[in-house]
């Protein structure tokens, strides 16, 4: 399954390398989730808006999907997250002007502080790990604080740290090392007034601008002069390309059911029948190729819809070692053709016997 999951990630990367595209079939999927699709929301588009560090609309599809696949659950999360959230909400509140004259003390003007809810699907899978109780979940409700710089970071750490004392295992560095898709912030969890367990998030407003949006912001930053509502239409951005190219010497082809299969460039219907099963490669006889038969020796492209023909009992050949591309193929076909001479072998008869 996760195998499956990683090739549709990729199908869904190769296939929309510009920044434009992906964005819109992001949002596309976040306003029509349902029961059909929702399956394929949470497992693959909701993992690529965390990739590309869309933080906002990777919350807002898992929740959707959510909804819809698991309507019970979520119902059940979603009553209890409200009164708990108004509770923590109303108490980070009370702890804003300590927040803010701890900060200033130490000469730091704080742009923002606010408090920041827990997304119900992401609050759904910490509670599956914490037995269901709503009293482990620490960051719930977590305060967030923008400041101007990364110095005013670490010193705005620094002054709550030694007011408020922070929870030993639950203080992290994410600026100095961020996140795979480039997230940035300062976490750490105190025990405030009424000796309740608070989370605490520092960053600065680009950085929060990208955990919001992604590799949007991102250009949107480096790219000052232009209108924001261009960014989705740039096409071919730098960042996305170089996470496209990854796959470049790679193709990713569908079965009749829309299993991916990944496969070298220029790989065969025979590559894609060994990679299916190795009797289905043994026995290929023909195959379709988006519906139209095409020649064992046919190069697939990425997104074609590939159909193997079987003939029972049929067994490879050496001549088809000349076309295929895989490693696999390769290693299949010899197998079976030292197979088959064993079994001539065995048939011969010595002279005099």
């Amino acid at each position: 399954m996760r195998r499956k999951k990683e090739n549709l990630i990729k199908l869904f990367l190769i296939t929309a390398k510009d920044v434009g595209a992906i964005l819109i079939k992001l949002t596309a999927r976040s306003r029509a989730v349902n029961k059909e699709n929702a399956p394929e929301t949470l497992e693959v588009y909701a993992p690529i808006a965390d990739r590309l560090g869309m933080g906002k609309l990777k919350s807002k599809l898992e929740d959707a999907a959510f909804k819809c696949l698991y309507p019970e659950e979520y119902k059940r999360v979603e009553n209890e997250a409200v009164k708990k959230c108004d509770d923590r909400t109303e108490y980070i509140n009370k702890i804003k002007p300590a927040l803010r004259e701890i900060l200033e003390k130490e000469k730091i003007t704080p742009l923002e502080i606010s408090a920041r809810a827990k997304h119900l699907y992401s609050l759904y899978k910490k509670l599956l790990d914490n037995k269901m109780d709503f009293n482990k979940i620490y960051d719930l409700v977590a305060a967030r604080v923008i400041v101007k710089d990364i110095n005013d970071c670490y010193l705005a750490l620094g002054a709550i740290h030694q007011f408020w004392k922070p929870v030993p295992g639950l203080v992290k560095d994410y600026i100095a090392r961020p996140k795979p898709n480039g997230y940035q912030s300062l976490h750490t969890a105190i025990i405030g007034p009424e000796g309740k367990i608070t989370e605490i998030q520092i960053r600065t407003p680009e950085m929060h601008s990208h955990a919001e949006n992604g590799i949007a912001a991102h250009w949107a930053y480096k790219e000052a002069t232009v209108d924001p509502k261009e960014i989705t239409s740039m096409g071919q951005l730098q960042d996305w390309q170089n996470a496209a190219n990854l796959f470049d010497d790679r193709i990713f082809v569908l079965t009749p059911k829309g299993d991916v299969v990944d496969l070298p460039e220029d790989a065969t219907p025979v590559d894609f029948a060994y990679h299916i099963h190795t009797i289905v490669g043994d026995e290929c006889a023909g195959a379709k190729i988006n519906g139209k038969i095409a020649s064992l020796d046919a190069k697939l492209k990425t997104g074609d819809i590939v159909e193997i023909l079987t003939q029972k009992g049929k067994k490879s050949s050496s001549d088809r070692l000349n076309f295929v591309k895989s490693a696999l193929a390769k290693d299949k076909i010899r197998s079976a053709l030292r197979a088959k001479n064993r079994n001539l072998g065995r048939g011969l008869k010595r002279p005099g016997h």
